[in-house]
């Protein structure tokens, strides 16, 4: 299925959810705590992925970082979908809106556990970052567009 921008009030919902169920909730976070005051933003892009069934698979957001720079951030899919190309698609899709905006170059804060992941997709560790919910280490990674 293609990736596309959520429109639909379902499609929020389903997306909000799905980083609160994947990003948030098994952390004991509260409901709530997966979105962010920039989500409103008219500069920040949301990407959903829809698996064959028509639910919502995987979700990501691009919002602009430093000048000529974008951040991918609340990258999150399902886990049965992990491991099928979910996370591939929504980066693309996010990294061609950066080029079409004119972005030269994207960050995201990666869980360590995660770095592989966008390395095999070009991205380069920059160095350590925060550790979330004081128990999930996070990188710096970057990729020139």
């Amino acid at each position: 299925m293609p990736v596309e921008t959520p429109l639909a009030a379902a499609d929020w919902a389903a997306y909000y959810q799905l980083r609160y169920a994947v990003l948030r909730q098994p952390w004991q976070q509260p409901p709530g705590s997966e979105r962010a005051p920039d989500d409103d933003a008219p500069t920040t892009t949301h990407a959903l992925w829809r698996a064959p069934d028509g639910r919502v698979g995987g979700v990501a957001r691009l919002s602009p970082g430093g000048p000529g720079q974008g951040q991918v951030r609340f990258m999150a899919v399902a886990p049965p979908w992990q491991g099928h190309g979910v996370g591939r698609q929504l980066l693309e899709f996010l990294e061609a809106e950066a080029r079409r905006q004119g972005l030269r170059e994207l960050v995201l804060h990666a869980r360590a556990g995660a770095a592989g992941f966008y390395q095999r997709l070009g991205y380069a560790v920059v160095e350590p970052s925060h550790t979330l919910f004081g128990v999930i280490p996070h990188v710096l990674m970057r990729k020139d567009l």
